[in-house]
């Protein structure tokens, strides 16, 4: 990559400690508290193919000793040469290989049943997946998901808007196989523009009644 394709990348954090430890506390509270909207915020230079909160967060949790698969819509975009020239990150060709994800919106979402789960001894090998989505509600209306489990106090709800009934249905039959792995599993962000809700692995998810 040349030294002029660098200079247009954007910067990372300003303050590489206090940047990435804020964006790790909104994650850390969004996986705290399921089906809640979490604030992702910095000074970093996104870029424009990117949606802010999954490259924020990705940001900060990635580094030279981790790996990242990205979906076609994603890859090959400054966004990808963003992540790989500010955390060290490997980028691998298969979603398989991958300890991390980034799935854009519009994009196909990998079969979960085929990702890495971890093991029972150490189910915290499992892979975390970022998907984009237009946007979220996290109130009781149709269409919504009903959420239950740790950090959630009595229920929650969510619905990702702008999306095919279909795309949603593929996406909880998928979350209910994931869930039959327990304690193995997949980890799960649903990213906006500004903020995240985090979808942990203990995380129960079905259609609303509402």
């Amino acid at each position: 990559m040349s030294a002029m394709n660098l200079a247009t990348l954007g910067a990372g954090f300003s303050d590489l400690a206090r940047g990435s430890q804020a964006v790790f506390r909104s994650v850390l509270s969004a996986f705290s508290y399921p089906g809640t909207c979490v604030k992702v915020a910095s000074d970093a230079e996104v870029p424009d193919t990117a949606r802010s909160a999954s490259a924020l967060v990705l940001l900060a949790l990635l580094d030279a000793e981790t790996s990242l698969w990205l979906s076609p819509g994603l890859a090959g975009t400054s966004a990808a040469h963003w992540l790989r020239f500010h955390t060290g990150c490997t980028v691998v060709d298969s979603p398989e290989q991958a300890q991390f994800m980034w799935v854009a919106h519009l994009d196909e979402l990998p079969d979960l049943a085929q990702l890495c789960t971890g093991t029972d001894i150490s189910p915290e090998l499992s892979v975390t997946c970022l998907i984009d989505v237009p946007a979220l509600s996290t109130v009781a209306q149709d269409l919504a998901w009903e959420l239950t489990g740790p950090g959630i106090q009595d229920k929650a709800y969510l619905t990702i808007e702008a999306v095919m009934p279909s795309s949603r249905a593929r996406f909880l039959q998928q979350q209910h196989a994931r869930q039959a792995l327990f304690p193995r599993g997949v980890d799960i962000v649903l990213a906006t523009s500004h903020g995240i809700v985090g979808l942990p692995r203990t995380t129960q998810i079905s259609p609303s009644g509402v």
